[in-house]
């Protein structure tokens, strides 16, 4: 690596360091080494510490690495810096580990690289050594200094990326067990709870995402479990979701419509997931209108009536029986009376304005309605029935764009 030794260029370019300079400066490694331990150790206690531990052998031998690939760098600028790197980009996937900054290990760095350039005035001196020389050296040295951090910088990154890849695989993890409800093994969350950082609370918002969905990570709260990958995106809110909370999901997921569901008790995250993918299903086939969140607790009555189809059908069939025989038009238009007259107990004059009608046609519809249906009509329990159908094949038919 000749562009270590080679000093930066200048107006008046600095010679490169002789090769004969190594062997003034080997002599010096092994007191240099301890000086510079001191002096950083002095500087950063996080360091004494870890030099007093069961790492501490290894990042002796990585300081003398560093400062000998140096010298030998000088005496043979092709020398191998195999080692050397390893041990650079080991110190910093530690920092990364240890849950620091860059900025304690560069300013060890820069510290070691200003003892070095004290020790070297000193030898400088002794061996009656030119400023140009000398000058040469410090070049070099801070340009190696500059590699070092470079090495461990990569070491840094790749710990961090690593360590975020792996936490967020855990953290899926949980949501998925979470997800599966009581059967999931309350050991198993509690080990990822752990392992994590997480705390489990006692109530949770699931929230639905149209896919292809993403998630802004700096305006996001850190405590969301997020699983934005799967063909169906969601992602977990501990507890409710108060203003502050839904504030930053405007924010963190400004591009895709989402949906908000119930606050439940954590056992029942799945179906809190369930309601909101409905919703976002309900908004597809137009029965519930667009918005960037949705909330899940605004259409609980359109939830509950359209929650199965199939039986919708078999209980307008049955609720229905008795204007099946009678002709389409006259039977859409006695049905509609009826449902008008359900939601509101209105008087015919009322009706009929609703209706766009004259009151006398309401009048005459609904003693049609009365002959035809009889005591169901008076019965609490199949009135509240029919009602319902009726209901819900309206909000159905807002996705056909029919008729009930």
């Amino acid at each position: 690596m000749p562009h270590l030794i080679q000093p930066l260029d200048t107006e008046d370019p600095l010679g490169p360091l002789p090769q004969e300079f190594a062997a003034i400066m080997r002599p010096e490694l092994p007191s240099l080494i301890k000086e510079i331990g001191v002096e950083v150790t002095r500087a950063y206690p996080e360091y004494a510490r870890l030099l007093d531990g069961p790492n501490g052998q290894a990042i002796r031998v990585g300081v003398e690495q560093s400062l000998a690939s140096f010298v030998d760098l000088v005496a043979e600028p092709s020398s191998p810096t195999t080692l050397r790197d390893d041990m650079c980009r080991r110190f910093g996937r530690f920092e990364a580990y240890e849950g620091r900054s860059m900025d304690t290990l560069q300013g060890a760095y820069r510290l070691g690289a200003r003892v070095a350039l004290r020790r070297a005035k000193k030898v400088g001196q002794s061996y009656h050594l030119s400023p140009t020389l000398m000058l040469s050296f410090a070049d070099a040295l801070f340009a190696y200094v500059d590699e070092l951090e470079s090495l461990s910088r990569e070491g840094f990154l790749e710990a961090q990326s690593q360590s975020g890849e792996h936490s967020e695989a855990l953290r899926r993890r949980l949501l998925h067990l979470i997800l599966a409800g009581r059967p999931a093994p309350g050991s198993a969350i509690a080990d990822l709870c752990e392992q994590t950082g997480w705390t489990l609370p006692e109530e949770v918002t699931l929230i639905a995402v149209r896919a292809p969905a993403e998630l802004d990570r700096l305006s996001a709260d850190r405590d969301l479990l997020v699983d934005l990958s799967a063909p169906q995106p969601h992602l977990l809110v501990p507890g409710a979701l108060d203003d502050a909370r839904r504030s930053m999901l405007t924010q963190a997921l400004p591009a895709g419509r989402t949906a908000i569901g119930l606050t439940v008790p954590t056992a029942l995250a799945c179906e809190s997931l369930r309601w909101a993918r409905r919703v976002l299903e309900l908004v597809d086939s137009g029965v519930i209108d667009d918005a960037p969140l949705i909330r899940c607790e605004d259409h609980l009555l359109t939830l509950w009536l359209l929650s199965d189809p199939a039986l919708l059908d078999q209980l307008a069939q049955r609720e229905l029986a008795a204007v099946a025989g009678i002709s389409a038009t006259r039977r859409e238009r006695l049905v509609e009376t009826l449902r008008i007259w359900l939601d509101t107990r209105g008087t015919a004059a009322q009706m009929g304005a609703l209706l766009d009608v004259h009151p006398q046609t309401v009048r005459y519809r609904m003693r049609s309605l009365e002959t035809i249906f009889g005591d169901q009509l008076v019965d609490p329990e199949s009135r509240f029935a029919t009602e319902a159908v009726l209901r819900a094949l309206r909000l159905r038919s807002r996705a056909t764009g029919t008729s009930p």
